[in-house]
């Protein structure tokens, strides 16, 4: 654990952290799991105990290992302390509520991704789109999930924008 003087020396820490953890996910392919899970416990293991940044890529590194048992408290540790903000709170959101679908509890995910959208638009509306896709599906509502996911998609199409968005509603309405 980093001893931490002062505010700004912890937002240059966790930045820091924040920076060579995205680093250690662009090759994770690279690692054995169990290599690459301490070297993310490393890495948190430099913020003070219980940081919400370290906790959130702890979560982060078991989800990405498929262990969304082990995933799901870290993130809600991370989340209920208050301390993430901005891209990690919300891919928090996102990848709790993705592993809480693989735990059976879909309903749960799509409350919080609902919730989520009360916060604003961000880069990740596609990732939230498609996480609450998925649940939506988990729970029997395919329908709603593919109107999403076309709504979604059809700003990235090269052509037929507007009528694959217009598709997209029309799969949800009566």
């Amino acid at each position: 654990m980093h001893d931490v003087t002062d505010q700004a020396e912890l937002a240059d820490l966790r930045a820091d952290v924040n920076r060579r953890a995205a680093a250690l996910f662009a090759v994770i392919d690279d690692y054995q799991e169990s290599a690459f899970l301490a070297q993310i416990d490393t890495l948190a293991g430099e913020l003070p105990e219980g940081d919400s940044d370290g906790l959130f890529h702890r979560a982060s590194a078991r989800d990405s290992w498929g262990h969304s048992d082990l995933a799901v408290p870290l993130y809600r540790e991370a989340l209920d302390h208050g301390g993430l903000t901005g891209e990690n709170r919300r891919r928090a959101v996102i990848q709790m509520s993705s592993s809480l679908r693989n735990l059976g509890e879909a309903a749960v995910g799509l409350a919080m991704l609902e919730a989520d959208r009360a916060h604003g638009s961000d880069h990740l509306d596609d990732a939230l789109d498609a996480t609450t896709a998925l649940c939506l599906a988990s729970l029997g509502r395919e329908r709603e999930g593919l109107s999403l996911v076309l709504v979604a998609l059809a700003k990235h199409l090269p052509r037929y924008n507007r009528s694959m968005a217009n598709y997209g509603k029309a799969l949800i309405e009566d």
